[in-house]
């Protein structure tokens, strides 16, 4: 017979519910934005009556915020190394492409619908105080510093600076895209492609078409 000591059982109750809270502020966040959201509304719909539990055990909203993209970014890092050890030609840009949106659809298809990740990014990456979060969180990760190595190596052409520009814009497009697809999912309004699998190679073209597109000089600005 095992017998749990009251510690153990404080301690597994305090992570149910961290949990709870995880999951309440995500949908929330997701739905109405991050700074629209409560603490109080948060602890409800965790089924939490302390209504500084939130506080207590994430701290800040930013803290709170941080530990839902990290417990999503975990389980993505590894699909992540996954694509990029599975890769067969290093030298072709659709396969960083691949590696690029693929593990971030299969993560978000393995959740389910309703789910709402995709829709708590989109959120983020449209309000500057919170997109930090983002790119500090992609700094950290070792298979995305690999994917980008992946594309500057593949697409020498390009300047620093498009690169960066193009970087900006393939996150938004996957974010919002995958957004998209969650939304009509969980409302169960049609979709443009049938599944996830569907969706990642849609946006994985796109990704390539945006990498290759062409780059326009700019004219030199005249100084008066």
């Amino acid at each position: 017979m095992v017998i749990m000591s009251s510690q153990d059982g404080e301690t597994r109750r305090a992570g149910h519910t961290r949990v709870a809270i995880l999951a309440a502020a995500e949908r929330l966040f997701a739905e109405r934005g991050v700074m629209s959201v409560s603490n109080r509304q948060i602890s409800d719909a965790a089924g939490q009556g302390n209504n500084t539990a939130v506080g207590y055990h994430f701290g800040t909203k930013h803290d709170l915020v941080r530990a839902i993209v990290r417990t999503h970014e975990e389980p993505i890092e590894h699909l992540r190394a996954a694509a990029i050890e599975a890769m067969s030609d290093p030298t072709q840009i659709r396969e960083w492409a691949h590696c690029l949106v693929g593990p971030l659809t299969a993560h978000l298809a393995s959740a389910g619908s309703p789910s709402w990740y995709a829709r708590f990014l989109a959120q983020l990456i449209a309000d500057p105080a919170l997109h930090e979060t983002i790119a500090d969180e992609a700094l950290s990760s070792a298979s995305l510093v690999a994917i980008v190595d992946g594309f500057n190596r593949c697409l020498p052409q390009l300047s620093a600076e498009v690169h960066v520009e193009r970087s900006i814009m393939a996150r938004h497009l996957i974010v919002n895209m995958c957004a998209e697809h969650e939304r009509a999912l969980a409302t169960r309004k049609a979709t443009p492609r049938a599944s996830w699998d569907a969706a990642a190679t849609g946006l994985t073209d796109a990704i390539v078409g945006l990498y290759q597109a062409p780059v326009t000089a700019l004219a030199p600005i005249t100084k008066v």
